[in-house]
């Protein structure tokens, strides 16, 4: 059995593995010298990294600024169209009833919005590219791949685009309100809600359409202004014409002081003479100019009273068929039926169908 050699004096002993491998303890020295590099960096770079600093900061100082007066300025002009808005209205009453208070205070409030949204975005985003810039980043890729979602955005939801634009210009315009009623051509009915790209409207048997504001090529407004209620008459061409205007007249005239029609009537019911002459009839026009929406109300109501007052003074109207045919149609329903002739003829049908039928002959033995 050998035993293991042992080390000659004087010589050093190697290093184990795990004395080999342990990190090094920093001295004073490196300590030194790193803190000499980063002071030396600093001095060097500080200049820069403060000009950068303070660019930004004014930057975005001068951005919060003037999105500030440029909010101010769009609430201080919707408060002036406000204010020349009522001015309009307390002038005139055809204005306090075309825009109240209300529609007057949503639509001020709805151009606000859009402009401060509008205002917000530009100024935000522009001051956001300038601290790109300063911190010396290529914006050229940036707005190059911005530009290119812009235009795929835009072209595959254009139709979103078109909605939104045509929803601000209605807003803009006040073309129509809440509570309005409108005709947009592919729906009619009252507007219950308006948005920047559907507007909803509720039809006359209770169904709501959603009306894309894209889609909406022309718009008729029942609900400004006034409305136009026109009757027309049609009697015989026998009737005497001063006579027909007399009871036109007094109908007219009362309907005009009756309540709730005098509040509806925004003038007195009108006998514009003869609107067409025929053979045997003639037509005789009325109009009047009512509130929007009351048109449709005032001509069944006109025509309840010309009827009444036509059969107390015994005027005929005629109705669906001239004056001579009605008169003959209602002559023959008066007229007793005679009953059927018999031919003489024997070959004809009529007369052996109205013969009397032979006694049968007896049978033979």
């Amino acid at each position: 059995m050998s035993l293991p050699a042992l080390p000659a004096a004087g010589a050093t002993p190697s290093p184990s593995p795990t004395e080999s491998t342990a990190p090094a303890v920093p001295t004073l020295q490196d300590a030194q010298e790193s803190a000499n590099h980063a002071a030396s960096w600093v001095e060097q770079n500080w200049s820069t990294w403060l000009a950068i600093g303070l660019r930004v900061i004014l930057i975005l100082v001068i951005a919060a600024v003037l999105r500030v007066a440029v909010r101010r300025a769009i609430t201080q002009l919707i408060e002036r169209m406000n204010r020349s808005s009522e001015a309009t209205a307390n002038g005139t009453s055809l204005g306090g009833l075309l825009v109240n208070a209300e529609r007057r205070r949503q639509r001020a409030a709805a151009i606000g919005s859009v402009l401060r949204s509008v205002a917000s975005f530009l100024i935000l985003g522009t001051a956001a590219l300038m601290v790109l810039a300063t911190f010396q980043i290529n914006l050229a890729p940036l707005l190059a791949s911005a530009g290119v979602a812009g235009v795929a955005v835009g072209f595959g939801a254009r139709n979103l685009v078109t909605d939104f634009l045509s929803g601000v210009f209605m807003i803009l315009e006040d073309q129509y309100g809440v509570g309005d009623t409108i005709d947009a051509g592919v729906a009619s009915g009252e507007v219950i809600e308006v948005g920047l790209r559907v507007t909803k409207l509720r039809g006359a048997d209770g169904e709501i359409w959603y009306v894309r504001n894209g889609e909406v090529k022309r718009i008729g407004n029942l609900s400004q202004g006034w409305a136009t209620a026109g009757v027309d008459v049609t009697v015989r061409a026998s009737e005497n014409l001063d006579r027909v205007k007399a009871v036109l007249d007094t109908v007219a005239e009362r309907m005009s002081k009756d309540e709730p029609w005098n509040e509806i009537l925004w003038g007195p019911v009108e006998v514009l003479g003869l609107d067409s002459v025929l053979i045997d009839s003639m037509v005789v026009r009325l109009s009047a100019k009512t509130m929007p929406g009351k048109a449709r109300a005032v001509e069944r109501e006109l025509r309840w009273r010309v009827k009444r007052a036509f059969d107390e003074e015994d005027i005929r109207i005629v109705g669906g068929l001239p004056a001579t045919l009605a008169e003959e149609e209602a002559d023959d329903s008066t007229a007793p039926v005679a009953p059927p002739s018999v031919h003489s003829n024997p070959d004809s049908p009529q007369s052996e169908a109205a013969s009397p039928i032979p006694p049968p002959r007896p049978a033979a033995k």
